[in-house]
């Protein structure tokens, strides 16, 4: 109690040393005391003081506060009562602010001392804040729950069959030149699965794997594997075999189906059956016996796919899905009118994106015509825009990056009719009680969609699904906050998860790879700018050059760093954490980038243009990039290439039939384009020539 009786400012002015807080200068008060009848004192604890006339002088500026804000409680012993006083300076809060924080601290006290029986009181992270005014919005907002239970859907593939004898002859898929009607459809599933049953011995809930490009062997698969009574597990044909291997290692799969793209992909441990070799067989033995299909059960709890995440312990996630999951999410979208058996639809997303799967599965379920893009037709826009045209698209879903890049190219090409058919499909805090509006809170989601779990990981499932008053919430990471017409703006992640080109990264999986190089020490990746991966490593032993190869040989492409920045340390701050504050800016210009491109062969007066384009596409002002340097290792990326393709179709004039995107992406580099691009102007020239002399010796008749 020494110095008590000092204003605790001045008590503060004797300690220079002491800093000023960042945000606000704050105080808390607890005074508890108690007056003895008929006498001047005060006992406060132990003490006794008596009230004397005299009085210690204070200036002015010492009665004004010098605190932000202060929080003063008075305990009367006398009267058992507790009173508040807030002091708050309005200069950072408004009355109204204010006065909102008074409500709720006395809610949060009515709930603490409402009742003096100790079992039925609760740690104060338990207390809720939200006012009663505000219970009542809130409940409203999020009274979105609606009961399905009178739903007619059943098992997926049983619904793809009522279906079929709804409108056999309606067509179900399509892509370029192939089609097929849903009869059609229902033959080719009922050869496959049967052969996955009487040849492979596949049995209800096993998990069979898929690695298959776009293409009608792809539909035939994932409706051939959930027919035969197996969980359908896809493999990215874009990833690398190390990766593919581990993959079906970790789930334990000992069948993967491929085609004639995908057939080399596996090595002779894997069984991997020919989805178009089955077909060809059975086409010429002409006979199928479909009792055996009958006969496979399968229930709505039942898994029907697992699909791989990105890990942050630098393992992938395995995502378990229910049968009956997957229906109640579709019959959200049906009541919701955001698909019905008129549409047609799009499928442009690839087999790492779960939205494959609606958009296959779901189509077929509720009798729809699905229109397929061929491998890599997303990256070329003249395609997409004549498919979007001739087919009369009505419903695509996609990431919103995709969409405002095509938008932007049909408002440069006026090409904005192709898309007159076309619409697109694009909270609580850390102890799990709900937050007042426009407080930040993590994003639960509820509902009888979320999915089944982790496959092997029970860990990994109890962190990531929560049940509160009985239902079962499944934690995004997303930290949202919700204004007060109920819409959710986005504030950020509670982790480093993060997402690039409409793709969740878990950081933590890339920085595992880095670090199963004996090299490499620490490492941190970083998003930056929001268009790239940059990796900081720790070490003295290395370059650029391994760190990449080492990527593309166990990460699919989206994953791997556009630029390695190597550090003989990397920053810590004081707790001996890497401080990513300190770590420095990448810089794209820097001729770091080119340190591991040996080649000194001058580029052409052609490549020089073509290295112009680059560094426009680039927004790079960097002009002594190598002709055997890769697009992807100098900042370049997916969005970005596309770009730079709608480059080359403008200013050396050829389109998609000419030459597609592909070949491009399969050779990056200044050379090789200069070589591809050569080849089309040739051509233009001879074409030009050949109709230039038709016309010159053609005759005319009258």
């Amino acid at each position: 109690m020494k110095y008590s009786y000092f204003p605790l400012q001045r008590i503060l002015n004797q300690h220079p040393n002491i800093s000023n807080p960042v945000f606000l200068d704050t105080s808390f008060e607890f005074l508890s005391s108690m007056t003895k009848e008929n006498k001047n004192e005060i006992m406060i604890g132990d003490s006794r003081l008596s009230l004397i006339p005299d009085s210690i002088k204070i200036s002015e500026n010492e009665i004004m506060s010098k605190f932000d804000f202060i929080l003063r409680f008075q305990h009367d012993l006398n009267l058992n009562e507790v009173s508040c006083t807030i002091n708050a300076s309005l200069d950072l809060f408004s009355f109204e602010t204010v006065s909102t924080i008074a409500q709720r601290l006395q809610t949060l006290l009515h709930q603490q001392f409402i009742s003096f029986d100790c079992a039925t009181n609760k740690p104060i992270y338990e207390l809720s804040l939200i006012l009663s005014n505000e219970q009542y919005l809130l409940q409203s907002l999020n009274n979105t729950q609606i009961s399905f239970s009178s739903s007619p859907f059943t098992c997926i593939h049983h619904e793809f069959v009522y279906q079929v004898m709804k409108h056999p002859q309606k067509l179900a898929v399509e892509l370029d030149e192939q089609s097929l009607t849903y009869c059609e459809l229902l033959y080719y599933v009922q050869v496959l699965s049967l052969t996955l049953i009487n040849e492979y011995d596949v049995f209800p809930g096993e998990v069979v794997c898929q690695c298959v490009e776009r293409s009608l062997s792809m539909v035939i698969g994932i409706v051939g594997i959930e027919m035969a009574g197996g969980v359908y597990c896809p493999l990215s044909p874009r990833d690398p075999q190390h990766r593919l291997h581990a993959l079906t290692q970790q789930i334990q799969s000992r069948l993967v189906l491929v085609h004639d793209l995908t057939k080399t992909k596996f090595n002779h441990n894997i069984v991997s059956p020919n989805i178009d070799s089955i077909l060809t067989f059975y086409n010429m033995q002409g006979n199928i016996n479909i009792d055996r299909i009958s006969k496979i059960r399968v229930k709505l709890d039942d898994l029907v796919y697992i699909i791989f995440t990105s890990g942050s312990t630098g393992i992938p996630k395995a995502v378990q899905v229910r049968h009956k999951n997957f229906t109640e999410f579709l019959c959200s979208l049906i009541y919701g009118g955001v698909v019905n058996e008129k549409d047609i639809m799009l499928q442009i997303a690839r087999c790492s994106f779960d939205v494959h799967v609606q958009d296959i599965l779901g189509t077929f379920m509720i009798g729809s015509s699905l229109i397929m893009l061929h491998p890599r037709g997303i990256m070329d826009f003249d395609y997409l825009s004549s498919v979007l045209k001739e087919k009369n698209i009505t419903c695509i879903t996609t990431v919103p990056t995709i969409i405002n890049n095509f938008f932007t190219y049909m408002q440069q090409t006026n090409h904005q009719n192709v898309a007159q058919y076309l619409r697109s499909v694009c909270s609580g805090d850390q102890f799990s009680q709900s937050v007042f509006i426009n407080q930040e809170g993590e994003l639960l989601v509820g509902g009888l969609g979320v999915f089944a779990g982790y496959l092997r990981r029970d860990d990994l499932t109890a962190k990531a699904l929560l049940e509160i008053d009985g239902q079962l919430f499944y934690r995004t990471g997303d930290l949202v906050r919700m204004d007060n017409n109920g819409l959710l703006h986005y504030q950020g992640r509670k982790d480093h998860q993060i997402k690039l080109h409409g793709q969740r990264i878990e950081l933590g999986e890339i920085e595992r790879c880095l670090l199963s190089t004996i090299s490499i020490s620490a490492c941190v990746v970083m998003k930056w700018k929001d268009d790239y991966l940059v990796a900081y490593v720790q070490s003295s032993d290395i370059i650029e050059q391994e760190l990449r190869e080492h990527c593309e040989s166990h990460l699919p492409p989206h994953m791997i760093p556009s630029m390695f920045i190597i550090l003989d340390k990397l920053p810590l701050n004081p707790n001996g954490k890497i401080d990513r504050k300190q770590l420095p800016s990448p810089d794209f210009s820097l001729s770091t980038l080119l340190s591991s491109d040996k080649s000194e062969t001058p580029l052409s007066q052609f490549e020089e243009h073509i290295l112009t384009i680059w560094c426009q596409v680039l927004h790079s002002n960097q002009n002594n990039i190598s002709g055997t340097t890769s697009f992807f290792s100098v900042g370049g990326h997916s969005l970005l290439f596309i770009e730079l393709y709608h480059h080359y179709q403008s200013v050396f004039s050829f389109d998609a039939h000419a030459l597609s995107i592909a070949p491009f992406l399969q050779q990056p580099t200044i050379f090789q384009h200069s070589q591809l691009l050569q080849t089309v102007i040739i051509n233009n020239i001879k074409t030009t020539q050949w109709h230039t002399l038709h016309i010159n010796e053609g005759k005319s008749v009258c």
